[in-house]
């Protein structure tokens, strides 16, 4: 099936209908239920965090589906979800749409959590050596830091210049070990939020289900689905392998749930080509 063409279309199915809901609760629990009457951090509790922090739990694959960044982060995400999960769910039915975006939500979470946790490895490992030395060994322990600084970007020249003292100066190690520590801890409890994975899935499903369909960017420019869905894993997948410095973006989550999206639907409809579109 090329072009899809409803018929006895329901606008807001009610897988749709509920995921959208539920979204939206936690995003108003997120921005009311904060400050320092706070009992705890949902991002804390519920957003995926790599395996090398304290804050890791299993069942962040999941929950943290649920959770965004900003209004822009859920607009955009329930926006897409509505835009082509509707028609997905109208076709396959709720319980096959709704396997589908639990499947590509924790497929992209597992490949996001899996290469954050590689790349935080070298990181880790300089923790750990520099933690150890600072306990035994001080000249090897300025060395390391040295070389900690450089390739994990930690400020130590301008912790050094800005109180006005230097590696030689007698009794910093521990001073020193503590800022590494909060640096350490900051990069390694970094959150990932968002159904971004789950929605890149649905896209890819949309785009191999129905890739003559026209989509509308910003409501004007028509654009065939498949150059569409081509051209956006083309662009999050570049970002992802060049990893850019500051780029906050889960870039292989979204790449995770496409691929993961992709092969689940081409199986079904391999298997199952009378019923399947």
């Amino acid at each position: 099936m090329t072009q899809f063409r409803p018929t006895g279309f329901d606008v807001l199915p009610v897988v749709i209908k509920n995921l959208l809901i539920i979204n939206g609760l936690v995003f108003l629990a997120q921005n009311t239920l904060v400050g320092p009457m706070s009992i705890f951090s949902i991002e804390d509790v519920f957003a995926l965090h790599a395996l090398q922090s304290d804050l890791f739990q299993p069942w962040q694959l999941v929950t943290h589906m649920f959770l965004h960044g900003d209004f822009g982060h859920i607009f955009g995400n329930m926006l897409a979800l509505w835009m082509f999960g509707a028609i997905l769910e109208n076709v396959w039915g709720p319980k096959r749409f709704l396997i589908f975006y639990a499947v590509c939500g924790l497929g992209a979470a597992v490949i996001h959590l899996g290469i954050l946790s590689f790349e935080l490895m070298p990181l880790t490992n300089h923790y750990q050596q520099l933690l150890s030395l600072s306990k035994t060994n001080i000249p090897a322990f300025n060395e390391a830091l040295l070389r900690f600084s450089t390739e994990h970007n930690f400020p130590l020249s301008r912790i050094l210049n800005e109180n006005d003292i230097t590696l030689a100066t007698p009794g910093l190690s521990s001073e020193l070990m503590d800022l590494v520590t909060s640096f350490y801890n900051k990069s390694v409890n970094t959150a990932t939020v968002g159904a971004s994975g789950a929605v890149f899935g649905i896209l890819i499903a949309f785009v191999y289900l129905f890739p003559n369909t026209y989509i509308y960017i910003y409501f004007l420019f028509p654009i065939k689905a498949k150059w569409l869905g081509l051209l956006y894993f083309s662009y999050e997948l570049f970002f992802a392998l060049k990893n850019s410095a500051g780029d906050n973006v889960a870039r292989w989550a979204h790449v995770g749930g496409a691929i993961v999206g992709f092969i689940l639907v081409y199986i079904w409809n391999k298997k199952n080509r009378k019923n399947f579109y």
